[in-house]
């Protein structure tokens, strides 16, 4: 054991592989909602890097974290776009649309939950914070005239609101 100095109050000990690597769940786990497939410690849209089929191999079925999120209306990211021009809103909207399904084929966790429109623009609500942040980015460089602004929440939560508002 390490000797402790007089000043020291506590002893940190070293972290364990066990302690960050958590064992993930043993076989294959379902999604009944979006037919996700959780292997090897995370969620995928499909079995095509799964090697290791058996005939022994538990199977079970759950709701992944993303459709739990929708399912009780939560969210990590919120876009909220104001003052669009009449003549963008339909490419924008497309824009949002295609940037998530590109998200989500890299990874089958990060989507957009929904664009609602509203009087005054647009409100889009993502799974991931980064998500949001890098549509919101998107946003800006494609549409030049836009002013962005990123507001993170207290801590414990991981949620990102990105007010938009074109000039």
């Amino acid at each position: 054991m390490e000797k402790r100095k007089q000043y020291d109050n506590k002893i940190i000990l070293p972290r364990t592989e066990e302690h960050e690597l958590p064992k993930g769940k043993l076989g294959l786990v379902f999604c009944g909602d979006c037919n996700a497939v959780y292997y090897k410690k995370s969620w995928h849209n499909n079995l095509r890097d799964y090697k290791n089929f058996r005939e022994d191999l538990p199977v079970k079925f759950s709701v992944c974290p993303a459709c739990a999120m929708i399912k009780n209306k939560q969210f990590e990211g919120e876009i909220i776009i104001s003052n669009i021009p009449a003549n963008i809103e339909e490419s924008l909207i497309h824009l949002i649309e295609t940037f998530g399904r590109r998200a989500e084929q890299n990874d089958g966790q990060h989507r957009v939950i929904a664009v609602k429109k509203i009087k005054s623009g647009l409100i889009v609500t993502t799974t991931e914070n980064q998500l949001a942040v890098k549509i919101a980015k998107k946003i800006k460089d494609t549409f030049k005239k836009v002013e962005m602004k990123i507001s993170y929440s207290p801590k414990p939560s991981d949620v990102v609101y990105v007010k938009m508002g074109f000039k």
